[in-house]
């Protein structure tokens, strides 16, 4: 009895122990103290862990079993780094400049193969068709014509030996039938996604490829017959399972974000009326988009760093309409459209109404000197698209706006400044 006590103890210590190791090393002068590390469900992020660095590294356990595409971001600075795992340990090291990353080096096996595999992808993709073409004009014998043909073959026979890395080979293989560039390759099927969309394992959803392949397969066809292929390959994939549903979520958000609104609402609706248990993803996505229906109540909002104003969020800003604009310094619809409602902004107060914009940009100086030339309440957490408002608020796009009344319901979501300044009668 008590050797299957020991027994039954020393699973249990095994079962706390990391599945593996993530080795971050940084130059000293590198400020940030904490790092966030994500894992992938489609195309979105998953907060893993958090770790406080000790040193000049960080040292961060997974406790779960992983393979596919992850994610160090550093909040203090709104930097990241893409990398992968085989589920073994990773180490990685980098050079910074005025905290801005630069020069990384994949120290494990794995990383190394991924990052020259997608170097190669790059210039198949990108260089050599050009020296395709160079090509023609070198026809004779001289060394620069020697040397152009070797690169050629060089690159076109390229490819690291990826029998030790499944899902390094698994994104490889996927990547280059369904979205590499090639002029001489045979355009991709409907049939062939769906076969690959249901008989796929789990890596597709850890491998970044999904929301890409999913683009892939609306522009295949015909637009007069969009909604039927979607309801094909809906019924292929069975949204009364993860994966069915996660590629309907993936699909919600590709209409919103392009402005299909009619597909958009079809598969919303699809979504909501569905009976059987829905997965995490799905359900975020319908509550999402629920939080932001014309007639739903704004989700409050806790201001960080609010200019023009002594509120402390957006409850707390007294106004018989809330014009809610979210930005970026960066985007050029936005210096288009955000002038004209600076020219109402007086009227816009004549009728006790208040503008309160959110921006979307991750550079402190850029955001304080374009901020400071906007009358109305502007407030930024300085994270860009990592934002956690881009999530609360289904923003897809800048500018994007909505238009709330004194007690904070949804009255209309305009699509331009224009449709603002329309809907309030100050034309």
């Amino acid at each position: 009895m008590k050797k299957v006590i020991f027994i039954l103890s020393l699973l249990a210590v095994n079962s706390y122990e990391a599945q593996f190791k993530i080795n971050v090393e940084v130059p000293s002068s590198f400020t940030p103290k904490e790092v966030y590390l994500y894992t992938l469900n489609g195309s979105k992020d998953v907060l893993n862990s958090k770790e406080i660095k000790k040193g000049n590294s960080w040292q961060i356990n997974v406790s779960k079993p992983y393979s596919g595409m992850m994610k160090l971001y550093f909040p203090e600075t709104n930097a990241s780094i893409n990398f992968i795992s085989e589920n073994k340990d990773v180490k990685m090291k980098f050079e910074t400049e005025k905290d801005k990353i630069v020069n990384i080096d994949y120290i494990d096996e794995a990383n190394y193969v991924m990052d020259q595999m997608q170097d190669i992808q790059k210039k198949k993709e990108y260089i050599l068709p050009a020296l395709y073409q160079i090509k023609e004009y070198y026809k004779t014998k001289s060394d620069f014509a020697t040397a152009l043909n070797n690169e050629v073959l060089r690159l076109s026979n390229a490819a690291p030996d990826l029998s030790k890395f499944p899902f390094v080979a698994y994104y490889g293989s996927n990547y280059n039938k369904f979205l590499e560039k090639n002029a001489n390759k045979s355009a991709v099927t409907h049939d062939q996604i769906i076969d690959f969309l249901t008989k796929s394992n789990e890596l597709l959803e850890s491998s970044s490829l999904l929301r890409p392949i999913l683009v892939a397969y609306l522009n295949a066809g015909s637009s007069a017959s969009l909604s039927a292929d979607v309801d094909k390959m809906l019924k292929a994939v069975n949204v009364e399972t993860p994966r069915g549903q996660t590629v309907l979520s993936e699909l919600i958000e590709i209409f919103d974000t392009y402005a299909m609104q009619d597909l958009k609402d079809k598969y919303l609706t699809e979504a909501k009326n569905l009976k059987c248990t829905i997965n995490e993803r799905l359900k975020n996505t319908i509550e999402t988009n629920i939080n932001t229906e014309i007639g739903a109540t704004f989700p409050n909002y806790v201001f960080n760093r609010a200019s023009n104003t002594k509120a402390k969020s957006i409850y707390d800003v007294k106004a018989d309409k809330k014009i809610i604009v979210f930005w970026a310094s960066t985007c050029s619809h936005c210096e288009a459209e955000l002038p004209k409602i600076i020219e109402k902004y007086s009227a816009i107060k004549g009728l006790k109404g208040e503008v309160i914009a959110f921006s979307l940009d991750s550079d402190a100086l850029a955001y304080e000197n374009k901020a400071k030339m906007l009358p109305w309440i502007n407030d930024s957490e300085l994270k860009g698209w990592n934002s956690s408002f881009s999530d609360t608020y289904n923003v897809h796009a800048t500018p994007s706006y909505y238009i709330l009344d004194g007690h904070n319901k949804i009255i209309a979501k305009p699509d331009h400044a224009a449709d603002v300044i329309s809907y309030l009668k100050l034309n």
